[in-house]
């Protein structure tokens, strides 16, 4: 079944006057939403006693929990010793997704840097197939690693590289964020025929059954020549993309992904919306 939910706590939460983590499952199944993204983005701080509460209320309420692990992992560091912390980043995630009762963990593969783009995507599969034998060596086979789609030039994650590094392993499943890769299109995601082209790319690529674990994030993203710049709400109107489209090729192709709305501060607003636009495409 299809999922939509926010990434983290937005405005609306806190102005029905909830005030912790936990209280999210129950707040998000009470306006009709099933999914729940919690971001380490900015490092691990979440205790394991609040994890395990939060992870109740989700089977409580069965929402689905995902986890976004810290945003500075970078699978191609030219150092061993950076590498290894991007793998104790993720492990950790790992961790505290298990007390939550998760198995998708989202995660930035790479940057550049200063290598050749060439050269810094061979590192960062060779580190991903590390990454595949320390899920086994840990105990993390029923995890789903979910390699996200990046929003600038500098960073590695067009969703062709994306679905290229998904090859590697049984574990690894793409996270499209249509937000990033618009940007990093300057704007290329407007009709159908756009994401009916990056649907049917997954679905050759990685078969139908792989397919259907997809991850998304989706919100309109402001961009510049260098891509990226910030996260907007659904209702801005300079910016794209929009869902509309894109709901009808999911209906079309019949998957059924998680939808994680990345909306600046409103983003369980917005992910009620996403879910009323699906559920009234034809």
């Amino acid at each position: 079944m299809i999922k939509f939910g926010p990434s983290g706590n937005c405005e609306t939460f806190y102005s029905a006057g909830y005030k912790h983590s936990y209280q999210a499952p129950m707040w998000l199944s009470s306006i009709g939403l099933n999914a729940y993204e919690y971001s380490f983005g900015r490092g691990i701080t979440l205790t394991d006693e609040t994890a395990k509460l939060i992870g109740e209320e989700a089977k409580k309420y069965n929402i689905q929990i995902s986890v976004h692990a810290p945003y500075y992992i970078n699978l191609a560091t030219p150092t061993e010793e950076m590498a290894e912390k991007s793998f104790m980043y993720i492990l950790n995630s790992l961790q505290k997704l298990r007390i939550l009762g998760g198995n998708r963990l989202v995660v930035h593969p790479a940057s550049c840097g200063k290598m050749d783009r060439v050269d810094a995507i061979n590192l960062a599969k060779q580190r991903l197939i590390q990454l595949d034998a320390l899920l086994k060596e840990h105990g993390y086979n029923n995890m789903l690693i979910c390699l996200e789609t990046m929003g600038k030039p500098a960073q590695i994650g067009t969703y062709q590289e994306i679905i290229d590094f998904c090859k590697l392993s049984p574990n690894f499943v793409p996270t499209f964020d249509f937000g990033h890769i618009n940007a990093l299109g300057q704007g290329c995601l407007k009709t159908e025929s756009d994401y009916r082209e990056v649907i049917k790319y997954l679905i050759d690529e990685l078969g139908m059954e792989k397919a259907q674990l997809l991850h998304i994030h989706f919100s309109k993203i402001e961009f510049g020549q260098k891509g990226e710049i910030r996260h907007l709400t659904l209702e801005d109107e300079v910016y794209g993309p929009d869902f509309a489209p894109l709901a009808k090729v999911l209906k079309e192709f019949g998957l059924e992904p998680t939808i994680i709305c990345e909306s600046q501060k409103v983003m369980g607003k917005d992910a009620l919306e996403l879910k009323n636009i699906y559920e009234q495409t034809k």
